[in-house]
């Protein structure tokens, strides 16, 4: 049985299992088989360059956002703003 719960950020968004058991906001917690790399990008905060990359769940749709930020262990994944 397939069930899925809808993420606060996006009511109308049913997340898939897998997508539901990403760790948000903590640097280094893995993503899922399923998740689709997209762009990346660089930008500076402050002294130190952060890496943003995008990747798409190819069960559920989600768009989500990996910041890597070696200064801040709570960066990590995040669902992208629509």
């Amino acid at each position: 049985m397939h069930t899925s719960t809808t993420d606060p950020t996006s009511e109308a968004t049913p997340l898939c299992e897998p997508c539901q058991g990403i760790q948000r906001h903590w640097r280094g917690a893995p993503g899922h088989p399923e998740l689709q790399q997209g762009k990346h990008r660089k930008e500076q905060q402050g002294k130190v360059t952060v890496t943003t990359t995008g990747y798409f769940c190819d069960r559920c749709g989600a768009h989500w956002h990996y910041t890597n930020n070696k200064a801040d262990q709570r960066s990590g994944w995040s669902l992208a703003p629509k």
